[in-house]
């Protein structure tokens, strides 16, 4: 196990390109994980969290913490793409690899929209509720 590790570590340093990418990648996360954990602020306010088509009512609602599993999902998605990309690159190859890192990165960014418009309405309702 020890000398998977250090093997696929090796091989992520020999390859700079992916290495720079996963770089950006955990960045990326990290500052997300960041914004998402200054921008919510604890609340009475419930939020609708998900909908379904079953049941007496579509909508559901959860608490303000909530919010913080965006943060959550982007550090594991991160983490995996990046694990991912590594093991793609020792059996695959490295342009398999590369294409995994940058959708990584793409995950990232669409969660970082997603959760910017979610806490943007969830900010704006509660100013208006105060």
């Amino acid at each position: 196990m020890k000398k998977t590790i250090k093997d696929s570590l090796n091989s992520l340093l020999a390859d700079r390109y992916l290495l720079v990418l996963s770089s950006i990648l955990a960045l990326l996360a990290i500052s997300f994980a960041i914004y998402i954990g200054l921008s919510v602020h604890p609340s009475e306010l419930q939020l609708v969290s998900h909908c379904s088509a079953f049941g007496i009512t579509h909508l559901y609602r959860d608490q303000w913490y909530y919010l913080l599993t965006f943060g959550a999902f982007g550090l594991f998605a991160a983490a995996l793409h990046i694990t991912l990309a590594v093991k793609l690159l020792m059996i695959k190859g490295h342009a398999l690899a590369v294409l995994f890192a940058w959708f990584g990165i793409a995950i990232v960014i669409l969660a970082w929209m997603t959760a910017y418009a979610v806490i943007n309405i969830y900010v704006n309702i509660n100013v208006c509720s105060v």
